[in-house]
Protein backbone atom coordinates (compact mmCIF):
# COMPACT_ATOMS: atom_id res chain seq x y z
CA UNK A 1 0.00 0.00 0.00
CA UNK A 2 1.39 3.39 -0.96
CA UNK A 3 2.06 5.93 1.80
CA UNK A 4 0.44 8.67 -0.32
CA UNK A 5 -2.21 10.64 1.59
CA UNK A 6 -5.36 8.56 1.63
CA UNK A 7 -9.05 8.81 2.48
CA UNK A 8 -9.18 5.13 3.44
CA UNK A 9 -10.89 4.51 6.77
CA UNK A 10 -9.11 1.53 8.43
CA UNK A 11 -12.20 0.55 10.41
CA UNK A 12 -14.26 0.35 7.22
CA UNK A 13 -11.55 -1.73 5.48
CA UNK A 14 -11.48 -4.18 8.39
CA UNK A 15 -15.22 -4.83 8.03
CA UNK A 16 -14.84 -6.01 4.45
CA UNK A 17 -11.61 -7.92 5.02
CA UNK A 18 -13.48 -9.98 7.61
CA UNK A 19 -15.94 -11.07 4.90
CA UNK A 20 -13.43 -11.54 2.06
CA UNK A 21 -13.80 -15.29 1.62
CA UNK A 22 -17.54 -14.97 0.98
CA UNK A 23 -17.45 -12.67 -2.07
CA UNK A 24 -18.56 -15.30 -4.58
CA UNK A 25 -21.13 -17.04 -2.36
CA UNK A 26 -24.53 -15.83 -3.66
CA UNK A 27 -26.18 -16.92 -0.40
CA UNK A 28 -23.55 -15.45 1.94
CA UNK A 29 -22.84 -12.01 3.35
CA UNK A 30 -22.67 -10.46 -0.10
CA UNK A 31 -26.06 -11.79 -1.17
CA UNK A 32 -27.46 -8.24 -1.54
CA UNK A 33 -24.74 -7.37 -4.08
CA UNK A 34 -25.30 -10.58 -6.04
CA UNK A 35 -28.99 -9.73 -6.22
CA UNK A 36 -28.27 -6.14 -7.28
CA UNK A 37 -25.47 -6.93 -9.72
CA UNK A 38 -27.55 -7.50 -12.90
CA UNK A 39 -29.28 -4.14 -12.40
CA UNK A 40 -25.95 -2.42 -11.71
CA UNK A 41 -24.49 -3.93 -14.87
CA UNK A 42 -27.49 -2.84 -16.92
CA UNK A 43 -26.96 0.76 -15.84
CA UNK A 44 -23.16 0.69 -16.17
CA UNK A 45 -23.08 -0.79 -19.66
CA UNK A 46 -25.75 1.58 -20.98
CA UNK A 47 -23.92 4.62 -19.62
CA UNK A 48 -20.58 3.52 -21.06
CA UNK A 49 -22.17 2.75 -24.42
CA UNK A 50 -23.77 6.19 -24.55
CA UNK A 51 -20.59 8.03 -23.54
CA UNK A 52 -18.26 6.19 -25.93
CA UNK A 53 -20.71 5.38 -28.73
CA UNK A 54 -20.48 1.62 -28.31
CA UNK A 55 -22.80 -1.10 -29.62
CA UNK A 56 -23.55 -3.45 -26.73
CA UNK A 57 -24.53 -6.16 -29.21
CA UNK A 58 -20.99 -6.25 -30.58
CA UNK A 59 -18.73 -9.16 -29.65
CA UNK A 60 -16.47 -7.05 -27.39
CA UNK A 61 -18.29 -3.74 -26.98
CA UNK A 62 -15.86 -2.29 -24.44
CA UNK A 63 -12.67 -3.19 -26.32
CA UNK A 64 -10.09 -0.41 -26.22
CA UNK A 65 -11.45 1.15 -23.02
CA UNK A 66 -9.31 1.18 -19.89
CA UNK A 67 -11.52 0.75 -16.83
CA UNK A 68 -10.84 1.04 -13.10
CA UNK A 69 -13.06 -0.70 -10.57
CA UNK A 70 -12.33 1.06 -7.24
CA UNK A 71 -13.23 -1.00 -4.19
CA UNK A 72 -13.40 -4.03 -6.46
CA UNK A 73 -13.85 -6.52 -3.64
CA UNK A 74 -13.95 -10.04 -5.05
CA UNK A 75 -14.45 -8.82 -8.62
CA UNK A 76 -18.23 -8.94 -9.02
CA UNK A 77 -18.07 -6.01 -11.47
CA UNK A 78 -14.49 -6.38 -12.72
CA UNK A 79 -15.16 -9.77 -14.25
CA UNK A 80 -18.18 -8.84 -16.42
CA UNK A 81 -16.36 -5.68 -17.58
CA UNK A 82 -13.41 -7.83 -18.66
CA UNK A 83 -15.74 -10.24 -20.46
CA UNK A 84 -17.09 -7.28 -22.44
CA UNK A 85 -13.59 -6.49 -23.65
CA UNK A 86 -12.43 -3.71 -21.31
CA UNK A 87 -8.85 -3.54 -20.04
CA UNK A 88 -9.69 -3.80 -16.33
CA UNK A 89 -7.78 -2.75 -13.24
CA UNK A 90 -9.39 -3.67 -9.94
CA UNK A 91 -8.16 -1.79 -6.86
CA UNK A 92 -9.07 -2.34 -3.23
CA UNK A 93 -7.79 -1.04 0.09
CA UNK A 94 -8.75 -4.33 1.76
CA UNK A 95 -5.81 -6.58 0.92
CA UNK A 96 -7.55 -9.84 1.84
CA UNK A 97 -10.10 -9.31 -0.95
CA UNK A 98 -7.50 -9.53 -3.70
CA UNK A 99 -6.40 -13.19 -3.51
CA UNK A 100 -10.08 -14.13 -3.73
CA UNK A 101 -10.52 -11.90 -6.78
CA UNK A 102 -7.34 -13.17 -8.49
CA UNK A 103 -8.17 -16.83 -7.97
CA UNK A 104 -11.73 -16.44 -9.26
CA UNK A 105 -10.56 -14.48 -12.32
CA UNK A 106 -7.98 -17.15 -13.13
CA UNK A 107 -10.62 -19.87 -12.78
CA UNK A 108 -12.81 -17.85 -15.16
CA UNK A 109 -10.03 -17.42 -17.71
CA UNK A 110 -9.96 -13.64 -17.30
CA UNK A 111 -6.93 -11.34 -17.30
CA UNK A 112 -7.62 -8.65 -14.67
CA UNK A 113 -4.98 -6.48 -13.03
CA UNK A 114 -5.87 -6.54 -9.33
CA UNK A 115 -3.96 -4.15 -7.06
CA UNK A 116 -3.82 -3.36 -3.35
CA UNK A 117 -3.88 0.42 -3.88
CA UNK A 118 -5.92 3.47 -3.04
CA UNK A 119 -7.46 5.90 -5.49
CA UNK A 120 -5.13 8.61 -4.22
CA UNK A 121 -2.01 6.50 -4.76
CA UNK A 122 -3.05 5.57 -8.28
CA UNK A 123 -3.78 9.22 -9.13
CA UNK A 124 -0.39 10.26 -7.76
CA UNK A 125 1.26 7.57 -9.91
CA UNK A 126 -0.27 9.13 -13.02
CA UNK A 127 -2.73 6.34 -13.82
CA UNK A 128 -5.51 7.38 -16.20
CA UNK A 129 -8.69 5.59 -17.28
CA UNK A 130 -11.60 6.00 -19.67
CA UNK A 131 -14.04 4.72 -17.04
CA UNK A 132 -13.95 4.68 -13.25
CA UNK A 133 -16.47 2.47 -11.45
CA UNK A 134 -16.94 3.81 -7.95
CA UNK A 135 -19.69 1.59 -6.58
CA UNK A 136 -20.77 1.58 -2.94
CA UNK A 137 -17.45 3.07 -1.79
CA UNK A 138 -17.95 6.79 -1.16
CA UNK A 139 -20.05 6.16 1.96
CA UNK A 140 -17.11 4.27 3.51
CA UNK A 141 -14.28 6.81 3.08
CA UNK A 142 -13.11 9.41 5.59
CA UNK A 143 -13.22 12.41 3.22
CA UNK A 144 -15.70 12.06 0.31
CA UNK A 145 -14.61 15.26 -1.46
CA UNK A 146 -10.91 14.37 -1.42
CA UNK A 147 -11.77 10.86 -2.57
CA UNK A 148 -13.95 12.06 -5.46
CA UNK A 149 -11.24 14.53 -6.45
CA UNK A 150 -8.82 11.61 -6.74
CA UNK A 151 -11.39 9.80 -8.88
CA UNK A 152 -11.56 12.82 -11.21
CA UNK A 153 -7.76 12.85 -11.47
CA UNK A 154 -7.87 9.20 -12.50
CA UNK A 155 -10.10 9.98 -15.49
CA UNK A 156 -8.90 11.00 -18.92
CA UNK A 157 -10.59 14.12 -20.33
CA UNK A 158 -14.01 12.99 -21.49
CA UNK A 159 -13.82 10.01 -19.15
CA UNK A 160 -16.84 8.65 -17.27
CA UNK A 161 -17.25 8.01 -13.54
CA UNK A 162 -20.15 5.91 -12.34
CA UNK A 163 -20.73 6.29 -8.61
CA UNK A 164 -23.38 4.60 -6.50
CA UNK A 165 -24.17 5.02 -2.82
CA UNK A 166 -27.07 5.13 -0.33
CA UNK A 167 -29.38 8.03 0.44
CA UNK A 168 -29.62 9.28 4.03
CA UNK A 169 -33.19 9.36 5.30
CA UNK A 170 -35.59 7.39 7.50
CA UNK A 171 -36.40 4.96 4.69
CA UNK A 172 -32.75 4.05 4.08
CA UNK A 173 -32.24 3.50 7.80
CA UNK A 174 -35.24 1.18 7.90
CA UNK A 175 -34.26 -0.79 4.79
CA UNK A 176 -30.46 -0.91 4.96
CA UNK A 177 -29.71 -0.87 8.68
CA UNK A 178 -32.81 -2.42 10.21
CA UNK A 179 -33.89 -4.62 7.29
CA UNK A 180 -30.66 -5.82 5.69
CA UNK A 181 -28.46 -5.91 8.80
CA UNK A 182 -30.73 -6.46 11.81
CA UNK A 183 -33.67 -8.46 10.44
CA UNK A 184 -32.52 -10.31 7.30
CA UNK A 185 -28.91 -10.49 8.54
CA UNK A 186 -27.63 -10.26 4.97
CA UNK A 187 -24.74 -8.21 6.35
CA UNK A 188 -23.12 -8.10 9.78
CA UNK A 189 -24.39 -5.40 12.10
CA UNK A 190 -22.33 -2.25 11.70
CA UNK A 191 -21.40 -2.80 8.06
CA UNK A 192 -22.99 0.57 7.26
CA UNK A 193 -23.09 3.79 9.25
CA UNK A 194 -26.27 5.72 8.52
CA UNK A 195 -24.57 9.03 9.30
CA UNK A 196 -22.14 8.41 6.40
CA UNK A 197 -24.91 7.95 3.84
CA UNK A 198 -25.05 10.76 1.26
CA UNK A 199 -28.14 12.37 -0.22
CA UNK A 200 -28.38 12.81 -4.02
CA UNK A 201 -28.14 16.60 -3.63
CA UNK A 202 -25.03 16.27 -1.47
CA UNK A 203 -23.38 13.86 -3.89
CA UNK A 204 -24.15 16.09 -6.86
CA UNK A 205 -22.54 19.00 -5.04
CA UNK A 206 -19.47 16.93 -4.10
CA UNK A 207 -19.07 15.66 -7.67
CA UNK A 208 -19.23 19.21 -9.01
CA UNK A 209 -16.74 20.48 -6.44
CA UNK A 210 -14.41 17.63 -7.37
CA UNK A 211 -14.33 18.95 -10.95
CA UNK A 212 -16.73 16.58 -12.66
CA UNK A 213 -19.94 17.29 -14.57
CA UNK A 214 -22.95 15.27 -13.35
CA UNK A 215 -24.96 13.88 -16.27
CA UNK A 216 -27.37 11.36 -14.71
CA UNK A 217 -28.86 10.11 -11.43
CA UNK A 218 -30.96 6.95 -11.24
CA UNK A 219 -32.39 4.88 -8.41
CA UNK A 220 -31.90 1.20 -7.69
CA UNK A 221 -35.28 0.08 -6.37
CA UNK A 222 -35.94 -3.21 -4.57
CA UNK A 223 -39.40 -4.75 -4.90
CA UNK A 224 -40.04 -7.14 -1.98
CA UNK A 225 -43.03 -8.67 -3.77
CA UNK A 226 -41.03 -9.80 -6.80
CA UNK A 227 -37.76 -10.00 -4.79
CA UNK A 228 -35.99 -8.14 -7.59
CA UNK A 229 -34.20 -4.87 -8.33
CA UNK A 230 -35.00 -2.38 -11.07
CA UNK A 231 -33.90 1.06 -12.27
CA UNK A 232 -35.98 4.15 -11.61
CA UNK A 233 -35.44 7.72 -12.81
CA UNK A 234 -37.76 9.00 -10.06
CA UNK A 235 -37.09 6.93 -6.96
CA UNK A 236 -33.66 7.72 -5.47
CA UNK A 237 -34.93 7.26 -1.93
CA UNK A 238 -32.52 4.48 -0.88
CA UNK A 239 -29.92 3.07 -3.29
CA UNK A 240 -28.98 5.25 -6.25
CA UNK A 241 -26.29 5.64 -8.89
CA UNK A 242 -24.86 8.64 -10.74
CA UNK A 243 -22.84 9.26 -13.89
CA UNK A 244 -20.46 12.17 -14.35
CA UNK A 245 -17.87 13.20 -16.92
CA UNK A 246 -14.46 14.83 -16.66
CA UNK A 247 -14.57 17.91 -18.90
CA UNK A 248 -12.10 18.39 -21.71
Amino acid sequence: MSTTQTTVDPAEVAKFEAMAAEWWDPTGKFRPLHMLNPTRLDYITRQIAAQFDRDLNAESPLAGLRLLDIGCGGGLLSEPMARLGADVVGADAAERNLPVARIHAAQSGLDIDYRHMTAEAMAAAGERFDVVLNMEVVEHVSDPLAYLTACRQLLKPGGLMICSTINRNAKSFAMVIVGAEWVMRWLPRGTHEWSKFITPAELKDLIGRAGLEPVDATGFVFNPASWAWSLSERDLSVNYVTSSVRPG
